[in-house]
């Protein structure tokens, strides 16, 4: 079978390394991709967002599978027009992908539905938003009601943060947000692959989004994460998806927008329980690194059989019971304005020594593999503990030569303090 995966990130460069290996696949193709990609698929020339181009493409191709690795196709329809012209597409349709392209919706579907979630205002306008802060306390979390590559979010400590946030929200016509209560405990991300009718859990992790060590500093699109993340014990990733994955998935069939794809939870554990912090309709970056670092099934088999509605039809995934740890190496000055075309190299000696490393932003010119993006590479290694995984991924990030670019130190840092105590 030829399938096409469309994306150019490190969750694509994961996502074509393990489908590269299933006994079912033909060709893989790749579209753009990026070098690292280029090992596993052919990269050809086409916009994902693009989607006459892709359809004709997978006309042209005998494409029997189109894998859509980023958010935006998928809010803009495009496995609604695959699915029309009779190609299987894995990814929700957009109506179900308002689940990530609309705060508002999401928060507005847990309160029909009774979900546990944060207490919330919609707004419209800044003049609104001033409004509706009165009913918060401090700290107070500001969301932008759309597609903002894990970058939306301020956590405004007191009301000049919130104010200065909210006037760059509200900085141009139609912009509108979501405000929340801030909710207090350990963050963790729980992945649930579903065709519309069956679930089938696929993995937890917990990711790092702020920039610096600690904790510290703006949010990004993720620094870091590793796999499995045991604060989601098993109790709670049921309670999880008993109280609030399945009365999603539920809902959205009801309404006649069934999901079908990998519906990302990211989950707030609070001392009353699991609480959704908000969905993605597809895998993260970086999570997915470690997600496929740990699978040991055929995930054409899995995907096409989730496009397919026959996921019922498959056995629990196996995963890997050993932790992998993933640490994001990102251009100076992320999440601001990166500092690109900064030389890499020393990938051969970082994978020599265990880890693997999934290219995210970056480009070739001539011999020189250069940076193109504020994230740049994924070194994701593995380990018996999050603390050996932490200390395999540091030692093949410290093979690589990128003077332009930053690591966090720190990754996996809690699960490392409760391991030593």
């Amino acid at each position: 079978m030829n399938v096409l995966l469309l994306g150019s990130g490190g969750r694509e460069h994961a996502l074509a390394w393990r489908l590269a290996q299933s006994p079912r696949l033909g060709k893989l193709f790749a579209a753009p991709g990026n070098p690292g990609i280029a090992a596993h698929a052919e990269c050809v020339d086409l916009v994902p967002t693009d989607q006459r181009g892709v359809i004709d493409f997978c006309l042209r191709n005998s494409i029997g599978l189109v894998v859509i690795g980023p958010e935006a196709p998928l809010v803009a329809g495009l496995a609604d027009n695959l699915r029309t012209m009779g190609i299987a597409a894995f990814g929700p349709g957009s109506d179900a992908a308002r689940l990530e392209g609309s705060k508002g919706f999401t928060k507005d579907l847990c309160a029909r539905e009774d979900i546990p979630t944060a207490g919330y205002a919609r707004v419209t306008s800044l003049a609104g938003a001033r409004a509706a802060l009165t009913d918060f306390g401090w700290p107070v979390v500001l969301k932008a009601d759309g597609l903002a590559a894990g970058k939306g979010v301020t956590i405004a400590m007191n009301p000049q943060e919130a104010e200065a946030a909210l006037t760059a929200l509200f900085d141009h016509p139609g912009a509108e947000a979501v405000i929340e209560e801030f909710l207090t405990g350990e963050e963790a991300s729980l992945f649930v692959l579903t065709d519309g009718t069956t679930l089938m859990p696929f993995g937890s992790a917990q990711d790092h989004k702020r920039v610096g060590d600690g904790d510290t500093g703006p949010n990004t699109g993720g620094m870091g994460a590793y796999s499995p993340a045991p604060v989601l014990t098993p109790a709670l990733e049921q309670a999880a998806i008993d109280q609030i994955v399945r009365p999603t998935v539920e809902a959205l069939a009801r309404a006649g927008t069934p999901y079908s794809g990998v519906l990302y939870a990211g989950l707030m554990l609070t001392n009353t329980g699991p609480k959704l912090i908000e969905y993605n309709c597809r895998f993260g970056d970086p999570e997915c690194q470690v997600l496929m670092l740990r699978f040991e099934d055929d995930l054409l088999e899995l995907l096409l059989a989730t496009a397919e509605g026959r996921l019922g039809d498959l056995p629990p995934p196996r995963f890997a019971d050993a932790t992998a740890l993933t640490v994001v190496m990102a251009a100076n000055g992320y999440p601001g304005t990166p500092e690109l075309g900064g030389a890499i190299e020393g990938i051969a000696a970082a994978e020599a020594s265990g880890a693997r490393v999934f290219q995210a932003g970056t480009r070739t010119e001539g011999d020189t593999l250069v940076a193109t993006s504020g994230r740049v590479l994924a070194v994701t290694a593995s380990g018996a503990t999050v603390t050996q995984a932490q200390a395999a991924a540091y030692r093949a990030v410290d093979a690589i030569a990128f003077p332009t670019g930053f690591a966090r130190r720190d990754i996996g840092w809690r699960e490392v303090e409760r391991e030593a105590d």
